[in-house]
């Protein structure tokens, strides 16, 4: 996380030495003129789309604690979580959790649970795309050097190596539950209290989410809302790239990379601004894809504005109704610490 964010803190530096030295504010608004519309309206359907895949995965999930939730109370719940991640940032990954357990009437330490587990399927997909997508990287046209293409090449097989330890354990957690939790709790004894502690709130949300799909069935139902997820997530991607001339070129498997750089730079959220994933969009499209700073600057936007900002007016909406305290959800995090 700290390397991440050092990252981020670099990449926001030399965007603005680069806007200072030669950002042509022309080009940019242009990026924004040339949009077609029919294929930014069908980005943000899909965009749309994943927000109630989400919710029919956090079903499935939550199925052992009550046997039928209400689509729509997952689907209101998950809008306007989000919406408060918008406008919050990370503190608001609190307030879906907490309204789907409000609403169904479940504990929040299982809501939380839910929510690891989901983060971890997540997780899993985003390596797989980017392992996958970066080890072929050769196959593109996307250019760098034959250093550079080395490093991708090992990245995208380490994400892989990453992904399969993620379902390693994941597994292990599954069929042994409490020998796995312990044996992993005993290997980390040498660490400090304060983290050992951090460590095994973790590990405990972890496997409750992990039993809550002792069903092989619900683990396949999960996984597969899983890969429609983030193919809904590609397709809305492939969209906004098609309606801009300047990216509409862009091969299928140079999405697949672009999106797996982008899925890690969405990890840093700052309220109101999105943070990571503009950056880490911008600096892709412009040193990998060879992009004016000016173009890459405004496709970043859309893609921004497409991905998170298309859910808050009907996250306010549905706020709204719920007759919501706007104050006491953006202070839920402190009131309830989540286990990362």
């Amino acid at each position: 996380m700290i390397l991440l964010i050092l990252g981020i803190a670099v990449g926001l530096g030399w965007l603005l030495w680069e806007w200072k030295e030669r950002f042509q504010w022309d080009l940019f608004l242009n990026t924004f003129r040339g949009l077609d519309l029919r294929w930014i309206v069908g980005a943000a359907l899909f965009a749309l789309a994943t927000y109630l895949g989400r919710a029919l995965r956090w079903r499935i999930l939550i199925r052992p604690q009550k046997a039928r939730p209400s689509l729509w109370n997952l689907f209101t719940a998950t809008s306007i979580g989000f919406t408060a991640i918008v406008l919050f940032g990370r503190p608001g990954e609190m307030v879906r959790p907490y309204l789907i357990a409000l609403k169904e009437r479940l504990s929040f330490s299982s809501q939380m649970a839910a929510w690891l587990l989901e983060r971890i399927y997540d997780l899993m997909m985003a390596l797989f795309i980017f392992g996958f997508a970066l080890s072929h990287v050769r196959g593109t046209g996307v250019k760098v050097g034959e250093g550079l293409q080395w490093v991708l090449q090992m990245g995208g097989y380490a994400a892989g190596f990453v992904a399969l330890v993620c379902v390693i354990v994941f597994v292990a957690l599954r069929q042994f539950g409490e020998k796995s939790e312990s044996r992993i709790l005993d290997g980390a004894a040498f660490l400090p209290d304060k983290y050992h502690g951090w460590l095994v709130k973790v590990v405990r949300a972890f496997r409750q989410g992990v039993e809550s799909t002792k069903d092989w069935a619900a683990v396949v139902k999960v996984f597969g809302y899983s890969v429609l997820e983030w193919i809904l997530i590609v397709a809305c991607y492939i969209c906004v790239f098609q309606a801009s001339p300047e990216t509409a070129g862009l091969q299928p498997l140079e999405v697949l990379i672009f999106v797996g750089f982008v899925s890690f730079g969405a990890v840093i959220q700052i309220p109101g601004i999105g943070g990571g994933m503009q950056v880490v969009a911008v600096v892709i499209l412009t040193e990998l894809f060879g992009m004016p700073l000016e173009v890459s600057t405004g496709i970043a936007v859309v893609l921004w504005a497409i991905t998170f900002v298309v859910i808050v007016p009907i996250g306010l909406l549905l706020a709204f109704h719920d007759g919501l305290n706007w104050s006491k959800l953006r202070h839920l995090e402190e009131e309830n610490p989540r286990p990362l």
